[in-house]
C-alpha cells in the first residue's frame, strides 16, 4: 500500500477527504478537465469525495495508487498508477495545475510513482496515454521510457465528446 513518497522538490501523499474542496477547485480549471478523459466541467465537491474513496479503496486493494501532488504544503495536481485487475498492467497518468507546468514535475512525479511500483516488480510492463492535442503530456512520457502504440477516439467528459487518444506501452526489458 502506498502511502507517501517524496521526491526532490513535491510530496506525493493518498488523498484524504479533507482535500476534496482544494482538489475540487483545481480541476473545475478547463486547462486541466479538457484534458483528462474522467474529469466533468463544473466536478462538485461530492463527486470529487467519491474519487478520493474510490481511489483509497483502491489503494488498500492493490489496484490504485493515486497520490496528490503537494509543493510547499500546498496541492498542485495528482498522479498516480491505476488497474482494473491485478491480471492487468497499472496505467500512469497525472494532472497538475498550470502554475506547475513547464517545470519538470510531471516527470519527476510520475517518475517517482513508476520508480515505487519498480521496487515491488509491478513494473514490468506500464500504459499511459495522452489526447493528441496535448503534446507536452506526451513528451513526459517519452522521457520515462514509453512508447506509442495507437491511437483512436476517446470519450472525454470535460469536453463532452470524442477525443483522438494516444495510447503508450512502456517495456521494462526494452529500457535495458
Amino acid at each position: 500500500m502506498l502511502n507517501e513518497l517524496e521526491t526532490a522538490r513535491y510530496r506525493l501523499r493518498v488523498p484524504s477527504l479533507d482535500d476534496a474542496a482544494t482538489v475540487t477547485a483545481l480541476v473545475q480549471d478547463p486547462r486541466i478537465y479538457r484534458m483528462v478523459s474522467r474529469i466533468p466541467p463544473e466536478q462538485t465537491i461530492e463527486q470529487t469525495g467519491q474519487w478520493i474513496l474510490g481511489a483509497q479503496r483502491g489503494n488498500e486493494l492493490g489496484i490504485d495508487h493515486t497520490t496528490l501532488v503537494l509543493e510547499n504544503g500546498a496541492v498542485i495536481g495528482a498522479v498516480g498508477a491505476h488497474r482494473a485487475a491485478a491480471s492487468e498492467p497499472f496505467e500512469i497518468g497525472y494532472w497538475l495545475g498550470p502554475e506547475a507546468w513547464g517545470k519538470g514535475a510531471a516527470t519527476e512525479v510520475a517518475g517517482a510513482i513508476i520508480a515505487w511500483l519498480e521496487e515491488r516488480d509491478l513494473a514490468d510492463t506500464l500504459v499511459s496515454g495522452h489526447f493528441e492535442d496535448n503534446p507536452a503530456s506526451g513528451r513526459v512520457l517519452a522521457k520515462l521510457g514509453f512508447k506509442p502504440t495507437h491511437s483512436s477516439l476517446v470519450y472525454c467528459a470535460g469536453r463532452g465528446g470524442e477525443v483522438e487518444h494516444v495510447y503508450l506501452r512502456r517495456n521494462r526489458r526494452d529500457l535495458v
